[in-house]
């Protein structure tokens, strides 16, 4: 199993707009095999930061949403409601072997 934690920085006034496309590709993810489920947070001490968990059955389910055309057409509308990069940090649960 892997959790993917994607933080994301938004422009002042822009959080309306990143929710609703934030909702759309969550919507779309759920049909994706191997998605398990998905939450999204807003940081207490800065509002304007945003970090979705995403729950993956594998590193290959995560990889092929993330590199799909479909995510990465709504990633790029995404963009210009950014401070910065979206950042992507992956784990997978247990013991991996090095």
């Amino acid at each position: 199993m892997v959790k993917v934690m994607i933080k994301r920085h938004i422009k002042e006034g822009k959080a309306k707009d990143v929710i609703a496309l934030l909702n759309k590709q969550r919507a779309k993810a759920m049909n994706q095999r191997g998605h398990l489920k998905g939450e999204t947070l807003m940081s207490y001490q800065n509002p304007h930061c945003l970090l979705v968990i995403s729950t993956w059955q594998s590193m290959e389910n995560w990889l092929a949403w993330k590199e799909s055309k479909e995510r990465r057409a709504n990633e790029a509308k995404l963009e210009q409601f950014l401070e910065s990069p979206t950042e992507y940090d992956e784990y997978i649960f247990g013991t991996y072997p090095i």
